[in-house]
């Protein structure tokens, strides 16, 4: 094996780690926002956990964050939340990166 093919494998092996951790801490972040979100709609309990789960469900329908958004921004007007898009929009960053410090925190 030589050099160059010693650093690709660790190029991918490092892309492959990044990658997965993107993906963990974006599921979590989910979860949380959907725990904030269930708070803001009265949930509690274990209809505020399952109400979060379907936010974490909700990440699979297209790529990206537009369907997360979508669905708590839909959620929010059903029920008559007073959050602007900017609001949800700033509280999902906070929340990523909330996340992502959970996880380093883990290792």
């Amino acid at each position: 094996m030589t050099t160059f093919d010693s650093r690709e494998q660790a190029f991918e092996a490092m892309y492959v780690h990044d990658e997965e951790t993107r993906f963990y801490a974006l599921a979590r972040r989910n979860r949380l926002l959907g725990l904030w979100a269930a708070e803001k709609l009265g949930k509690t309990g274990e209809a505020a956990e399952a109400y979060a789960k379907t936010v974490v469900m909700s990440d699979f329908e297209e790529e990206g964050d537009h369907d997360v958004f979508r669905k708590i921004r839909k959620d929010f007007d059903v029920a008559g939340v007073d959050q602007s898009d900017h609001q949800i929009r700033r509280r999902m960053d906070e929340l990523l990166a909330v996340a992502a410090e959970q996880l380093a925190g883990e290792k």
